[in-house]
């Protein structure tokens, strides 16, 4: 899943000071990077439990994943001031804490059973997970060495992508392996007995997440983490100022912010459809838990494509790679539409490998030329990440004209990255380019 990490400052001397010492902290801040892509992706199977249980429609149940990313919109404002108030430390316990007490609640939510229970609380980790990327980010590139800054921040991506491959498998087996809708074939009708008992397997898996999301927090505020220092105070203070209109001089930015939001569309489309597509006759026909575990090779397939990527791009220009990655993943998208069987099933599982470089190469491309407006640039181009929530339209393209047709949706969506890769990335009024760093 999406992060983005911008060094506003340089690392201070109690940062610097800590030496060899610095290997546990990243450890530590790693298992964050693990945790919240690890929560996000169980979302991939949680939601077609949840369509079986409360006998949802596509829009409703896509709509569940537009609450979980309009959480982006809406606390990364207020998680930048509570971070100003109480300070980074402390953020990253509240936002575990905070993600925590949403995984309760879904466990509550379970317990009833309540779809506008499960909004709420899918809400809350939401917004915890916001927290916490907006806090952890910048210890990335604080704790340890300045001039190995790049290889911590590539370490913590790779947990990330670790947690995403993993996640499928623990969602299949805890939750679609646990009811009676995931181990059943497409189309059978549950009793209300069979769909209150289905309802209940969810509460186990994040009873345990819970559980470990309070212990990562108890952790944390024993670990000595690195304070960070006044030029860190003094970039926050930059970024809390109103938008500079010297931003939209910039062709890459003003395309590359509505690059991200769309590319966000599409990434999540196919993940939170994935199982359902995968799992009917016509396709794969299987159950969903089965179908659950070969989401694993959609999010590894992004994996791969991360390291094959980063190594093509040394020899090659980057606006030129993601426009050939944007021609496959159109292809595989139009394949995925229009053939059946297997063909359509691996053609969807490579748009992961596909889809894998356009995050980080579009905010890369988008940020390139901005000079001191790098930061503000930075977090117009992560509000774009909101863009996710808009799969609710893919939802009623499911519901209106049929699951396979909605691809169409995620073609289009490449399309614009194609057009972005080709024009739009082209840098306008280039400045001098400041000291940053950027992953996905």
């Amino acid at each position: 899943m999406p992060s983005v990490v911008s060094s506003g400052g340089q690392p201070t001397e109690n940062a610097q000071q800590t030496g060899g010492s610095y290997g546990p902290a990243l450890t530590l801040l790693a298992s964050l990077f693990f945790m919240w892509g690890f929560i996000t992706v169980i979302n991939n199977t949680l939601l077609p439990h949840l369509r079986s249980v409360f006998d949802l429609n596509y829009t409703q149940t896509t709509l569940i994943e537009s609450v979980w990313f309009i959480a982006y919109f809406f606390a990364s404002i207020p998680s930048a001031k509570l971070i100003e108030r109480v300070g980074y430390k402390k953020s990253l316990v509240i936002g575990l804490l905070i993600m925590a007490a949403g995984a309760v609640g879904m466990m509550a939510a379970a317990s009833i059973p309540s779809y506008g229970v499960t909004l709420v609380m899918l809400f809350v980790i939401a917004s915890g997970i916001t927290l916490l990327q907006v806090a952890a980010n910048p210890y990335v590139a604080v704790v340890g060495k300045p001039e190995t800054a790049s290889s911590r921040l590539n370490l913590v991506q790779a947990m990330n992508s670790a947690g995403t491959m993993l996640a499928p498998a623990f969602g299949a087996y805890l939750i679609l392996g646990r009811s009676k809708s995931g181990t059943s074939m497409a189309g059978t009708v549950l009793t209300d007995a069979e769909r209150l008992a289905d309802a209940h397997s969810v509460i186990l898996p994040y009873g345990l997440v819970a559980a470990v999301l309070v212990i990562l927090a108890f952790i944390i505020a024993r670990f000595p983490l690195p304070a960070m220092g006044s030029n860190s105070a003094a970039a926050r203070e930059k970024r809390s100022h109103l938008i500079n209109p010297e931003l939209f001089k910039h062709r890459n930015l003003v395309f590359g912010i509505p690059a991200i939001f769309i590319y966000l569309i599409a990434e999540i489309g196919v993940a939170n459809l994935f199982i359902n597509f995968v799992s009917r006759p016509d396709i794969g026909n299987m159950t969903h838990e089965h179908a659950g575990n070969y989401l694993t090779f959609l999010w590894g397939g992004m994996m791969v494509g991360r390291f094959a990527g980063s190594a093509i791009m040394q020899r090659f220009d980057a606006a030129k790679v993601l426009a050939v990655f944007s021609i496959g993943a159109f292809v595989v998208a139009m394949m995925a539409t229009l053939t059946h069987g297997p063909v359509a099933m691996w053609s969807l599982i490579l748009i992961g490998l596909f889809h894998s470089i356009m995050f980080p190469t579009i905010f890369t491309l988008g940020i390139k030329g901005l000079g001191p407006l790098t930061e503000e640039g930075s977090g117009l181009l992560i509000m774009a990440i909101a863009g996710g929530a808009l799969v609710i339209v893919q939802g009623w393209i499911a519901d209106t004209y049929g699951l396979q047709t909605s691809f169409l949706l995620t073609a289009a969506c490449e399309l614009y990255v194609l057009f972005y890769a080709l024009w739009g990335s082209k840098p306008t009024h280039v400045e001098p380019d400041p000291v940053a760093v950027e992953t996905d």
